[in-house]
Parts: structure tokens; C-alpha cells; sequence
């Protein structure tokens, strides 16, 4: 048997992304044979999977870095672990072991000029010493890997892939004529390049009477550059742009059951969530040739350079088209259904037996070096 514990925030973490991967992997592994799984300091109010034991003493959400601290080494070892998780790129400055951290990309080192606010060198100071200190790095693409290495100075065989996958209530709806517009999931942000859809959408709209009513439906948080794409948009016929802000589960099943195509022109991700979620309802998907994006839908999504205004207009086109359309639903369907979370915790789980079996080995050896020491 072994005993896992993770940081119970990320369950309640304001990232969208970060909660599923979070609720997901740990839901699944608690399905594992031989594994127990423990939240470690739960926020009041916050929920775990099922299968999941709640370590006792919920907290109340404190900062970041005094949480890392102190709070969270004094409940990991109250909660006895053979390994402790950090699910969301930061560790704990001290203690437990060993110690495995999730960075899902490093964008922020790569591209900071994409997030101001991460300029901070305490900040990003923290983010790195977090990925020196771990004992082991997973990550969630071949891409991401490539990119830690390069941010970090990381040796490659520190770092273990671990690819995500839809979670299950992402199926197909009854077969019913998609609403006319496109979707994108996600926080609104500089590297996710909406402006290159929108330009497409204004293409169509001036070259096709049927397509006048096309607008884009944006499902995130925005994170900045909101008003800088409405004001793209500004003159071009009836409203474009659809803001749906924080969406729920149920919310999100039907915009993916009923758009035309998810749009996903991000410049830079390390995995990118809603491209398999759009396929495992069978929505086409038309996204960027960039980062991991390829590598994650293969060859089931149309691929397009992030700043091919008149090819984004093209592909938009040509999902409205019936035929095209069934093409890529049951392409992306089977593409689906080549990852599920069964099979990430599965991986995670060889990476947590790693760490264990290496930190018993650095024992073993200690032991001896004490042992010949004394004689």
C-alpha cells in the first residue's frame, strides 16, 4: 500500500484548468489498487473526490508562501505519506519527501512579457526553486518537458510526462444543427491570439450572407485583453463576441454539444484541456500549429499558423460544411478516446513508486556510510 497526499488548495484553486486536473487525476488514483490518497489541508467548504480521505484540520485559505512555509510540512507529516504532491507548480519550501511537483508549462518563464505580474523575482524566484527542490517533475506533454528543461536547467530524466485527458461526463449530445457560432475555452489572455478568430469571423461575415449572424463565444475568465478584442470586433454587425465569463460543468457541455467548431488559436500551452474535451463531445476543432497543440490532437483537428488571418477564415468555412463536419467529429471522438485519466494516474502512480524506490536506495546507501564510519 502506498500512501499519497496532495495540496488539498488546488481542489478550490481559481484556475479552472488546475481544479479538473487536480479533481480528476486524484479521483482516479484513489481507484487504484494499492493506493490511499489524502487531501492535505483542505480549505473550509471544499469538497474531494470520491475515494479520497480529507487529512484532518481544514484550513482557511492562507497566502501562497507562508502556507509552503510552515502550514502545509506540519500537516503532511502529521498525515504520514510515503509521497507528497504538489499539484500545481509550487512545493514547499521544506519538507516532506520525497516530493513530486506538477508544472503544467512554464509560459511564464519562456514569455513574461505575456504576464506582468509574474516580473516579480521573489515570485518567479519561488516558481524555480519549487522545480530544483522537487525529487521529480511531472508534466503533462513531450513539449512541456522540452520547455522545463530549457526554463530550468532541469536533467531530462528528472522529469516524467503524464498526458491529460477529458473527464468523463465530456460525451456527444443528441445530433442536432450546431448553433451558429464558434467557441473558445479558456481564460481570456495574451497568449491565447483570439484576435486572429475574430478578424476570421469579420472575413466571413463581409463574404457570406448565411454566416452574417457567426459570432465567437468566449468561456473563461478574462485576464486582460477582453476589451481590446471587443473593440476589435466594434462595427462589424450584430455583436461577434459573447462573453460567458466562469461557466459550469453542465454550461460547457452544452456550448461544446452546440457550436460549430471550438476555436484555439493559443500561441503557447502545455497541454490544452478543451481540445480533447471539445473531440470527446465531438465538436471540430481548429486550432494553432504551436507548442503542444500538435501533439495532443494529431491528426484530428484542423492546424492553422496562429496568425494565418485568411487560413483561420478557411477552416471556420469549411466546418460549416455538413460532410466536413462529420469527418472531424468521429476523427476527434476517436482521438478522445486514446487518453483518459485511468490512464494518467496510472503513469503518475509508476512516478511516485520512482521517487520511493530512489529515496530507499539514498537510505540504504546513508545506512552504509554510517555503518563503516563507525568501525
Amino acid at each position: 500500500m502506498i500512501r499519497i497526499g496532495f495540496d488539498g488548495r488546488a481542489l478550490v484553486s481559481p484556475a479552472a484548468g488546475i481544479r479538473r486536473y487536480t479533481r480528476e487525476l486524484f479521483g482516479a488514483m484513489a481507484g487504484l489498487d494499492g493506493v490511499q490518497v489524502v487531501a492535505v489541508g483542505m480549505p473550509e467548504g471544499g469538497t474531494v473526490p470520491a475515494g479520497v480521505e480529507c487529512a484532518p484540520g481544514a484550513v482557511a485559505l492562507p497566502t501562497n508562501v507562508g502556507w509552503m512555509l510552515t502550514g502545509l510540512p506540519r500537516a503532511a507529516g502529521r498525515a504520514r505519506l510515503d509521497v507528497f504532491h504538489a499539484p500545481s507548480y509550487t512545493a514547499p519550501l521544506r519538507g516532506p519527501r520525497p516530493l513530486v511537483l506538477t508544472i503544467h508549462d512554464v509560459s511564464y518563464a519562456r514569455h513574461p512579457e505575456w504576464y506582468p505580474y509574474r516580473r516579480d523575482p521573489l515570485r518567479r524566484l519561488f516558481y524555480r526553486w519549487s522545480a530544483r527542490t522537487a525529487d521529480l517533475v511531472l508534466t503533462d506533454s513531450q513539449f512541456s518537458k522540452r520547455e522545463i528543461v530549457a526554463a530550468y536547467g532541469l536533467a531530462p530524466d528528472r522529469i516524467e510526462v503524464a498526458p491529460l485527458a477529458a473527464a468523463p461526463l465530456f460525451l456527444p449530445g443528441p445530433r442536432t444543427p450546431p448553433a451558429l457560432f464558434v467557441l473558445h475555452v479558456g481564460d481570456i489572455h495574451p497568449r491565447r491570439n483570439l484576435s486572429v478568430v475574430v478578424r476570421a469571423i469579420q472575413r466571413l461575415r463581409e463574404r457570406r450572407r448565411d454566416l452574417r449572424d457567426l459570432r465567437l463565444v468566449l468561456a473563461g475568465v478574462n485576464r486582460g485583453p477582453a476589451g481590446e478584442i471587443q473593440g476589435l470586433a466594434a462595427g462589424a454587425g450584430p455583436a461577434l463576441i459573447e462573453m460567458r465569463g466562469r461557466t459550469t460543468d453542465d454550461e460547457l457541455l452544452v456550448l461544446y454539444r452546440t457550436a460549430i467548431a471550438l476555436v484555439y488559436p493559443s500561441r503557447y500551452e502545455g497541454f490544452g484541456l478543451p481540445l480533447l474535451e471539445a473531440m470527446a463531445c465531438g465538436t471540430p476543432v481548429i486550432a494553432s500549429r504551436a507548442a503542444s497543440i500538435p501533439e495532443v490532437t494529431g491528426d484530428a483537428a484542423l492546424l492553422l499558423a496562429p496568425d494565418d488571418d485568411p487560413g483561420w477564415a478557411e477552416a471556420i468555412e469549411a466546418v460549416t460544411d455538413a460532410g466536413t463536419a462529420a469527418r472531424m467529429r468521429e476523427a476527434g471522438l476517436l482521438r478522445a478516446s486514446l487518453f483518459t485519466w485511468r490512464r494518467t494516474a496510472e503513469l503518475t502512480l509508476a512516478a511516485y513508486r520512482r521517487v520511493t524506490r530512489e529515496q530507499e536506495i539514498r537510505r540504504s546507501g546513508d545506512q552504509q556510510i554510517g555503518i563503516r564510519r563507525k568501525r
